[in-house]
């Protein structure tokens, strides 16, 4: 019994704990995570999915079934462990998403983020692009974003899709005049 008692006070901890760095663990339906994929932005073999705040992997499994590769990067150790199990061809970090450096390869972040913290997620991705020397895609679920740089393409029930361009710095500008 007091087994049962500490593992449910661990796992209380580490969800509640990592609720406050940011979203809560908000599971993704299925139905939306279709629309976002065929409608929105249509996933395919040349993409790189990034996942930031992965949580159970479902946003993972979804991009590998279009034929995408699949990252997620998520703070709870517990939910890491259980995206690795379950969605074996994906790679997923238990990281700080404000740490992580995307991928070369990257084209598309998918995020749910909540209003606190969407505006920061958003100035990382923009200053992701820059670092790749190129755009990414956006896509953020249920929340839309007015952030100079970062422009709306689509939106689909509650799915936004966005590119970030990366910033040109005025020295590199006046060198390619």
């Amino acid at each position: 019994m007091v087994i049962v008692l500490i593992v449910v006070i661990v796992i209380v901890l580490v969800f509640g704990l990592t609720a406050l760095t940011g979203a809560p663990y908000v599971p993704s339906l299925k139905s939306e995570l279709n629309i976002a994929f065929t409608k929105l932005y249509k996933l395919g073999k040349k993409d790189l999915l990034v996942d930031l705040g992965s949580g159970d992997g479902k946003v993972l499994g979804a991009a590998i079934s279009y034929g995408a590769k699949a990252v997620g990067v998520e703070i709870n150790p517990l939910l890491v462990l259980w995206t690795k199990l379950k969605y074996r061809k994906a790679k997923v970090y238990c990281k700080n998403m404000f740490r992580f450096k995307l991928p070369k390869e990257t084209t598309v972040v998918y995020i749910f983020g909540d209003s606190r913290d969407i505006k920061k997620i958003v100035e990382y991705v923009k200053k992701e692009a820059t670092r790749l020397k190129k755009p990414l895609y956006l896509i953020s679920l249920a929340f839309d974003i007015t952030i100079p740089n970062v422009k709306l393409i689509k939106s689909i029930s509650s799915n936004f899709l966005y590119k970030a361009e990366p910033t040109v710095s005025s020295k590199s500008a006046n060198r390619q005049h």
